[in-house]
């Protein structure tokens, strides 16, 4: 009876949800009514105990400092200076302003980490310049997104600072782990961007060449101006956490001084800017703890009443191995990502699927990057696809929805290309670890 208890709290919340209740309130709400029917009374010292947990998880006061890192950049006209250096050097590429983009926003993510505010920056600048040189709508749509949405699995992502702990975790671990798959997926991208650009040059022309154009002494320069503060940025964060001088909450800290150092010395910083960042990195943070609650909650009755076990027993039964168990649970998670947002994915489903796994021999940190990937793409698929609603914020008319969906899909296609390398090769995702943290890899399903 306990068990059947249990799995009915999915099916409930996805009323919830459908019916249209905040995310955090319907975790809240299943999590309160059936803790209540099963245990009465005693449900309130079960959850005044998990929200203690959520107090105690000093890796998450890394979210508000990757936020407010994210929000400084938005707002201090930092990325308009990345945006000319770099496309000093890609512009005469096939679909070069495609191109520059895409290592834009790997450059924007590994600085901030926050989707949103990479993706708005850089469309509003991208946007104008492609338009300007006839490239193909959809490209610019599919580029911009995917190339806004590369925050999930660049590092540092404000979303593995959530991850980790949820799945019981290392984030170093995590964060260093998900720097080869991220950057080959950036790979990924460009090789398809040239490659098309050369079969359909109309798609995406490269820039002729101008008389204005500086030279290369002019252009090493201006690189170095714009590209190096943002580099020395990254390297206090990412790089502090890959040689063990910091964890991630200490290397948030670091880039949070250094974001409002790099405004100053680009001469942007004023006290209206930090002003916004502050409310914006408040805002942002409540929503993100919120709904982080209401999982914790949720997840801590679905495991009282049998949950986990109830699943275990069902995937028993069914006498699958690891991978099919592993491939089901990431299809799971990627159906999910058709109607509920990244955070709620996790919380909903890591659990389960971590203890599950993990108990099939499966290693934590493979499986969770794996995951990443697969819920990028949640991203990126309708109705949900928060990176679309970004960008009709931000695009003008004559880019219409349908060609942000036509844009989109190759871009999917090649997030899968990428889930199928890290499943062929878990050393993408796991030499590094091994090598910098000695960690040692916990099995997968060979």
């Amino acid at each position: 009876m306990t068990l059947s208890i249990g799995l009915l709290m999915f099916p409930a919340l996805m009323i919830c949800i459908f019916i249209g209740f905040p995310v955090a309130f319907s975790l809240m709400g299943v999590a309160v009514f059936f803790g209540y029917y099963r245990f009465g009374d005693a449900l309130v010292h079960q959850l005044v105990a998990k929200v203690d947990d959520v107090a105690s998880y000093y890796v998450l006061a890394a979210v508000p400092l990757f936020i407010f890192m994210g929000t400084m950049l938005e707002r201090a006209g930092i990325a308009e200076k990345l945006f000319e250096a770099i496309h000093l050097w890609t512009r005469r590429l096939p679909g070069g302003l495609a191109v520059g983009t895409v290592l834009l926003c790997v450059v924007f993510a590994a600085a901030s980490g926050v989707v949103g505010a990479t993706e708005s920056v850089v469309g509003l600048l991208a946007i104008p310049v492609m338009l300007r040189y006839a490239y193909d709508k959809g490209l610019i749509s599919g580029t911009i997104c995917a190339g806004g949405s590369l925050g999930t699995i660049i590092p540092p992502s404000v979303v593995v600072v959530i991850l980790g702990p949820v799945a019981d975790v290392s984030v170093g671990d995590l964060f260093v782990g998900m720097l080869i798959p991220g950057l080959m997926l950036a790979g990924l991208y460009i090789v398809y961007i040239v490659v098309r650009c050369i079969i359909r040059p109309q798609d995406g022309p490269s820039l002729p060449p101008d008389e204005n154009d500086p030279s290369f002494i002019q252009k090493i320069i201006i690189t170095a101006t714009a590209l190096v503060p943002p580099l020395i940025l990254i390297f206090a964060v990412l790089g502090t956490i890959m040689l063990g001088w910091a964890t991630p909450t200490e290397a948030a800290a670091m880039g949070a001084i250094g974001t409002v150092l790099m405004t100053i010395f680009y001469g942007s910083f004023n006290l209206g800017i930090m002003q916004e960042a502050f409310f914006k990195t408040l805002q942002i943070t409540a929503m993100i703890l919120t709904i982080l609650l209401g999982g914790v909650m949720f997840a801590g009755v679905f495991v009282a009443l049998g949950g986990i076990s109830a699943v275990q027993n069902l995937l028993e039964a069914a006498q699958l191995g690891p991978w099919a168990t592993m491939l089901i649970l990431m299809l799971i998670a990627f159906i999910a990502g058709f109607v509920l947002d990244l955070i709620s994915i996790i919380l909903i489903i890591i659990p389960v699927s971590v203890a599950v796994l993990r108990a099939m021999g499966v290693d934590d940190v493979w499986f969770c990057i794996m995951f990443l990937v697969v819920i990028q793409t949640s991203y990126l698929t309708p109705p949900m696809a928060p990176a679309i609603f970004y960008l009709r914020g931000i695009s003008p008319p004559e880019i219409r929805l349908v060609d942000m969906y036509k844009g989109v899909l190759p871009f999917i296609a090649l997030e899968f290309i990428c889930l199928g390398l890290i499943m062929a090769f878990p050393d993408l995702a796991l030499k590094l670890p091994e090598l910098l943290f000695e960690r040692v890899a916990r099995g997968t399903p060979y």
